[in-house]
């Protein structure tokens, strides 16, 4: 019989590449690693590897195997959720991944809430870039993502996810205050000229307010780049910059920022990603419905 854990090793290799990448996420030596993938060869009767150039290439028969590996991991997803739906309390692990507006917006009170109503759950998140967190929690790295999609910036499809959507906020121009040198600007139009901060190249955000400058006939003069949203908004509060923002990031502060609206009103959707075999586990349910009515409440 095939051994599980080796499967899910040849499963991981076939998600990240190479024997060094599976071994630094499985916390194995790489020796161990490869040593455990002629192990599963020699249980499967067939090659599954072979060399091409300096990297290991799957063969149609480990493919296979892949795919068996990953209907094992969600008949086991789904066993523990019924587990632990057959607890009298809620309890477990829930690892979260989250980009920054969320969770400073939402998962503070989210928290508080899962905290007092079912203090047996252990949550766990980590600041990841939407994008990479969505493909993370389908190779079960987290539990659940709180992601985000920004218009004609389609969010990327992996089966076996499922998607609730939280909310809606709308992107915004975020303007110097008026007592500075920036203060001439009111407008989109205004800003070909301006000093951009935005976030690194690559992400959605990113793309979208690229696309929006373009659309007003323009190429930004990026010379702020970072992740780092509060960062973006001390720049354009001291006068050195302009950017997009998005309204979840006035949630609980104010600002000297000016925020003037684009002319189509574009709105940035968040949403939370579940494996779709782990989605009835009690601790996954309840979060979400934390973070749905921590949405509702910065709606209202």
């Amino acid at each position: 019989m095939l051994d599980v854990r080796r499967l899910v090793l040849l499963r991981e290799l076939s998600i990240r590449g190479t024997v060094a990448a599976v071994a630094e996420a499985m916390n194995f030596t790489p020796s161990a690693v490869s040593q455990q993938l002629a192990v599963l060869e020699r249980e499967a009767g067939v090659p599954l590897l072979r060399k091409a150039g300096r990297r290991l290439q799957l063969t149609p028969q480990a493919e296979v195997l892949v795919q068996a590996a990953g209907h094992v991991l969600d008949v086991l997803d789904h066993a523990q959720a019924q587990v632990e739906s057959s607890l009298p309390t809620v309890q477990g692990r829930v690892r979260v991944a989250v980009f920054q507006s969320a969770a400073l917006a939402l998962m503070p009170n989210a928290l508080h809430e899962m905290a007092v109503a079912h203090p047996e759950v252990r949550i766990e998140m980590v600041q990841r870039e939407p994008e990479t967190a969505l493909h993370e929690t389908w190779a079960r790295e987290f539990d659940m993502v709180i992601a985000e999609q920004y218009p004609a910036h389609t969010a990327p499809h992996l089966s076996g996810l499922e998607r609730s959507d939280l909310t809606t906020d709308e992107v915004r121009l975020a303007l110097p205050p008026v007592d500075t040198a920036l203060a001439a600007v009111s407008s989109i139009a205004d800003a070909e000229a301006m000093p951009w901060v935005m976030e690194p190249r690559g992400t959605a955000s990113r793309h979208f307010a690229e696309q929006v400058c373009r659309r007003w006939g323009f190429e930004p003069d990026v010379r702020y780049e970072t992740a780092d949203l509060q960062t973006q908004i001390r720049l354009v509060e001291s006068g050195n910059a302009v950017s997009l923002m998005p309204d979840l990031m006035w949630t609980g502060r104010t600002t000297t920022c000016r925020l003037v609206d684009l002319p189509d009103r574009p709105r940035r959707t968040i949403f939370t990603v579940v494996r779709t075999a782990a989605s009835s586990s009690p601790a996954v349910r309840e979060l979400r419905a934390a973070l749905e009515r921590a949405a509702a409440d910065v709606e209202r």
